[in-house]
């Protein structure tokens, strides 16, 4: 219905634009409201069997190992994940400055653990999946070359049938990494940086999945309960 209606809309424009018409009589008519969809969620329990499958002895699996650590580890989009170069990385301070939306840049911690799989990747995995190459990427295909969005796409499909975790989107990953942040009581300002958005009403639709959290917030804080 929504998109007849803005058929319609530009249609009547069209014609009130040649004069055939006096005014648009569908400009007042409301646009039904999308349902929220609320982003995919995988439980701390399937993101730790999600990192565990990966079979770290071989130059790709360091790589893959390293590559979901630090994008469960930092939030990134998937398109920061595969763009991030060697200079936005400061293994010393653990932390990376992804270059997100509108060309802006952020810095965003990383957690030990993806430390430590990063640095294996890029001392052992990385020059020799290279193969004498030269590539600004941190992340590289087995060709010596910078891992495509379509590329992670398909190793993480791989990883979740392995692991048996659900069916994931893309961006799985990176809305778990929110979830389970403010559920164990980061700050929405906080997350909105780290995520990089640029309005916090985007950041805000991770209360609405975290459910549980506000209800024992709400519990613990109200007068009456």
């Amino acid at each position: 219905r929504a998109r007849r209606l803005s058929a319609l809309r530009q249609f009547f424009r069209f014609l009130q634009r040649e004069e055939h018409l006096p005014a648009n009589p569908v400009e007042l008519v409301d646009s039904p409201r999308l349902p929220l969809k609320l982003p995919q969620v995988l439980s701390e329990a399937e993101v730790a069997a999600l990192l565990g499958v990966v079979d770290a002895s071989t130059p790709a699996g360091q790589r893959d190992a390293a590559l979901l650590e630090v994008l469960y580890a930092t939030g990134l989009r998937v398109s920061e994940l595969v763009g991030l170069t060697l200079k936005q990385v400061d293994l010393r301070r653990g932390v990376v400055r992804p270059l997100g939306k509108g060309k802006k840049e952020r810095l965003v911690p990383m957690v030990t653990g993806a430390v430590e799989k990063l640095k294996i990747y890029l001392n052992q995995g990385r020059p020799l999946l290279l193969k004498g190459k030269d590539c600004p990427y941190v992340f590289v295909n087995q060709r010596g070359g910078r891992l495509t969005r379509q590329g992670f796409w398909k190793l993480l499909r791989r990883y979740a049938a392995l692991a048996g975790v659900r069916a994931l989107s893309p961006y799985a990953l990176r809305h778990s990494f929110a979830t389970h942040l403010l559920s164990r009581g980061a700050n929405l300002r906080v997350l909105q940086l780290l995520l990089g958005h640029a309005d916090l009403a985007t950041t805000q639709i991770y209360t609405q999945v975290d459910a549980g959290r506000l209800q024992a917030v709400h519990k613990k804080a109200h007068p009456r309960s």
